[in-house]
């Protein structure tokens, strides 16, 4: 699994695609491709990510945007030097296509900032 990162200020994230060959169907086109999150806090004060807004492009070139309140189902808090991670899915028409967006994320005195997901590929059979 090739490792993806961004940095907004204090915040890492890291994705880790991966093709899902054993959930995926050539023949009706369905490609699944799982993929890891690891969301670093380096910075001073406690953090909370809100929400989630994604962008997810096929080789069509069509764009689904997925926004919501936080990631599976939890917006977590996360202190200075912890981590959360998490994995989730998502499902393609196409061989390959790619995936980016954005948290928003809320310190500890209220300020918001979005925190920039890196864009991170999908290819089919590429594990």
């Amino acid at each position: 699994m090739i490792p993806y990162h961004a940095i907004t200020r204090d915040i890492q994230v890291t994705v880790r695609p991966v093709y899902l060959d054993g959930q995926s169907d050539v023949l009706s086109k369905r490609f699944v491709f799982g993929y890891f999150v690891r969301i670093e806090n380096h910075g001073p004060e406690d953090i909370q990510l809100l929400r989630r807004h994604w962008y997810i492009t096929d080789a069509k070139g069509s764009v689904q945007e997925v926004e919501g309140e936080g990631v599976i189902g939890k917006q977590p808090i996360i202190g200075p030097g912890e981590v959360h991670e998490y994995n989730s899915y998502c499902v393609l028409e196409t061989f390959t296509g790619h995936m980016e967006g954005t948290y928003t994320m809320e310190k500890a005195h209220g300020e918001r900032l979005k925190v920039d997901i890196p864009r991170f590929d999908l290819k089919a059979a590429a594990n």
